[in-house]
């Protein structure tokens, strides 16, 4: 890791946010430490608007955590994948999907909605555009909000994963504590 994480930050918001993620999550997720608590102002952004957009949207939730790990995935960005399987996890989603996702093209485990959403983004994601057969596979299965509401969630993930990759802020063990309580 690049940045010292804060522990103890001395901003009103940012311990609150602390104590909210470490009781979501069971501990304050490591972009919080390094990123949020140096700019505060990101907090609201991050999880006070976003959230409030991410609880608006009408792509299947399991469509959108899969779009974001798979961008996650591509990407490299150990922290997201982490949280997003915490997340899959707290949803009660079992994680074969996930670990499918190299595999979503040939895998019976996808359906052609979920396959088309994935190659979207990955070529989104990999080369910042998309042909027209691509585009075309994913008008057939998503209508035109759906298809923005995709586009958005692969933009947010590639910009959280550009913080995380170049501040070197790998995984945090998430999907474990999940996990751990999830059979508690």
């Amino acid at each position: 890791m690049r940045v010292t994480p804060i522990d103890n930050p001395r901003q009103l918001i940012a311990k609150i946010f602390y104590w909210a993620v470490k009781r979501r999550l069971g501990k304050v997720m490591t972009p919080a430490r390094v990123v949020y608590a140096r700019v505060p102002a990101l907090f609201r952004l991050a999880y006070e608007e976003i959230k409030i957009v991410e609880g608006k949207l009408t792509v299947d939730p399991t469509v959108s955590i899969l779009v974001r790990t798979w961008a996650a995935m591509i990407n490299d960005c150990s922290f997201c994948v982490d949280i997003a399987k915490a997340v899959a996890v707290q949803k009660r989603m079992t994680l074969e999907k996930f670990d499918a996702l190299p595999q979503y093209r040939t895998s019976p485990l996808y359906s052609p909605r979920e396959r088309a959403a994935l190659a979207y983004v990955e070529e989104a994601t990999r080369a910042k555009r998309v042909s027209d057969a691509t585009f075309a596979e994913l008008r057939r299965h998503f209508n035109d909000t759906e298809i923005v509401e995709i586009t958005w969630l692969n933009a947010l993930e590639n910009y959280y994963n550009l913080i995380n990759i170049p501040l070197e802020i790998e995984s945090d063990g998430l999907c474990a504590i999940a996990e751990r309580r999830a059979a508690a």
